[in-house]
Formats: structure tokens, sequence, C-alpha cells
């Protein structure tokens, strides 16, 4: 199957395996249709080193028979206060277990449309860690002496994607006390 460009030179149109053509849609369609998401801490939290079974931090879980896959486009985290140690700062994948709760209400794109079915939270028993993506470092030492590390955006272009079971979360090399905040922005999608 070809498609013409503007010069009339044909081009190739991908398709799916069943013959539909595949469109990539773009966040702002994503946010006018109720399937774009974000969840942030409300407050610093204390996060645990690396990736503690007994984690805390910000985390988007997907329920088991959610039917939906969560396609993640953005996580991003800024410093609050004075962190006690240095180390890196970025996010995994894990099967989420007890305690996972909605302790962090999500908020559609188009505000009061939808409701989401993942679960937000800032601590839970996870199990089965596995890291992801590192995208930036913590700082120690005073605010004012710390160089200036904004914006702490880690563009994940959709490219990591959680299907129901499982979950993505925050990850801090070393224990950071009371000093962080997180956000992460996903896309729900029905599962084929």
């Amino acid at each position: 199957m070809y498609g013409k460009d503007r010069d009339g030179i044909g081009r190739a149109v991908l398709v799916s395996t069943d013959g539909m053509p595949i469109t990539q849609t773009s966040l702002e369609d994503a946010a006018l249709e109720g399937r774009l998401f974000s969840a942030a801490n409300q407050a610093v939290v204390t996060t645990t080193a690396a990736m503690a079974t007994t984690w805390t931090g910000l985390g988007v879980a997907n329920p088991t028979g959610s039917g939906k896959l969560y396609r993640f486009w953005e996580f991003g985290w800024a410093q609050a206060a004075v962190m006690n140690t240095e180390g890196s700062i970025g996010v995994f994948a894990a099967t989420y277990g007890a305690g996972m709760a909605q302790t962090i209400t999500p908020q559609c794109a188009r505000l009061a449309y939808k409701t989401t079915t993942a679960f937000a939270d800032s601590a839970a028993t996870i199990s089965s860690p596995l890291l992801l993506r590192v995208g930036g470092s913590s700082m120690e030492g005073t605010i004012g002496t710390a160089p200036s590390m904004s914006p702490n955006v880690l563009d994940l272009k959709g490219a990591i994607i959680i299907p129901p079971g499982s979950g993505l979360y925050s990850y801090t090399y070393a224990i950071q006390t009371a000093s962080i905040m997180f956000y992460m922005v996903w896309e729900e999608i029905d599962t084929p």
C-alpha cells in the first residue's frame, strides 16, 4: 500500500497485522479525548534507596483486569528541600503488590472529563523491580549552593508501556529524606 507525498512520489504506509493503517496520535489528541493523565506528589516525600521492595516515592500502577496499557510520556522531579546525599534519579518497573492504593488523585488532562483506572501512590510493597531509565542526579548541600537542576523532566516519548499487573515507580539511588517531589504523565490505551 502506497501513499503520495506532495512531490507525487509514492511512500510506504505503515499497516498493522490486520492491514489497518497505523497513525500516530498527538498528545493534544490524547488530552482532548480523555486518555492522558498525570499524578504528582502533593508534598515532599522520603524515598527508598534504589529499588527496595518496600518502596516510597511516586508510583503509577496498572491494576490487573484494567483492560488498558499505560504509555508513559513524562517523568519529572523537583528538589523542594536540601537533599541528604547525591545520587541518580530515574524510573523502574515492577509488579505491584500489597498496599498499592489510590492515595494520590490522578487528573485527566481534560480536567473533570474522565477518571483513570490507575492507582497512584507514594508507598507500596512491590516485587521484581527492573531499572528502566536514569535521567538525572540529586545533589546534596544547601539549595542556595546547589547548581540549578531545572527543568528536571525525563521525556519518555511514549517508549515505556506498562501492562496490567505492573507499575512505573520513581527511583533514587540513595534515600532522600523529605526533600523531593515527582510527577508522571501517561496515556491509557485499550488493550488489543
